[in-house]
């Protein structure tokens, strides 16, 4: 599904179904230098159970146009934008790691539009390395092989060709460096740069009213489970779930127990 936000084109997968107003929305945010297809686990079960599904490719990436936004705040904003776009007075929001920030921002300025929100792969602060920004910012194949391989658990990196997965016919390694080459040249420096600069988070989460469920992996070297759980305690209203045997990419390394999170916490319809 296409709609156009801010006089862009954005691309939405909708799960199989199309977005219907009476029904409660979800927002499904990546992370940096990613796109929709990170929830292809989770997006067709959501707008099978209950939900209209907006699993958005943010401007600059995937199918979507125009440029990246350079802030947190300003993508933060745009998926309100995207909210009236669409026809939505409210929806709960999804986000992983930059998409999380992205998500935890929306619900503080924006409490009237926000449901509730799930975050996965999350912490206060973000830092990334100099290197890794100037590689990024320069569209380096080194850039890719830093954020897959310090993303990837340990399922990502069984085998030899680090193709373990626990859905069938993919590889999570493989699968995203694939993903993350598709993506424009700098595309992920300005992603980077936008986690890098948001030292708000903290702040952020004291402000936030609605639910807030966090989900983190025990094994995440780039967002520490101690840091997700830190943040957690900052706001009113959270809940905390630790996945085993699992790194940085959650919806893909634990599907299951993502979307079993996911049902309980929003919810859904079930059968």
């Amino acid at each position: 599904m296409q709609l156009t936000v801010n006089g862009n084109p954005v691309f939405i997968h909708t799960g199989g179904r199309d977005i219907d107003p009476a029904r409660p929305a979800v927002v499904l945010i990546h992370g940096a230098g990613m796109d929709h297809s990170v929830w292809s686990l989770q997006s067709r079960y959501l707008a099978h159970h209950g939900r209209s599904v907006l699993a958005v490719d943010l401007p600059g990436h995937g199918r979507s146009g125009g440029e990246p936004l350079d802030s947190i705040a300003a993508i933060a904003d745009w998926v309100i934008a995207l909210l009236d776009a669409a026809g939505l007075e409210r929806a709960a929001l999804v986000g992983h790691s930059m998409g999380a920030l992205v998500a935890l921002d929306a619900a503080a300025r924006h409490e009237g539009r926000v449901e509730a929100v799930a975050l996965l792969g999350v912490a206060e602060r973000m830092p990334v390395h100099p290197d890794l920004l100037a590689a990024a910012h320069a569209g380096e194949q080194s850039a890719i092989e830093m954020v897959i391989g310090w993303g990837s658990g340990p399922r990502g990196h069984g085998g030899a060709q680090g193709g373990g997965c626990p859905t069938p016919g993919l590889a999570l390694i493989p699968g995203g460096r694939r993903l993350m080459a598709s993506v424009r040249p700098g595309v992920l420096g300005v992603d980077l740069a936008a986690c890098n600069d948001y030292g708000q988070g903290a702040d952020t989460a004291a402000m936030v009213g609605c639910p807030a469920l966090f989900l983190l992996g025990a094994l995440d070297k780039m967002t520490p489970a101690k840091a997700g759980r830190s943040l957690a305690a900052r706001v009113k209203t959270s809940q905390v779930v630790v996945l085993p045997q699992t790194g940085h990419m959650v919806m893909t390394e634990s599907p299951d127990a993502v979307l079993e999170a996911l049902a309980s916490f929003l919810s859904l319809r079930r059968g």
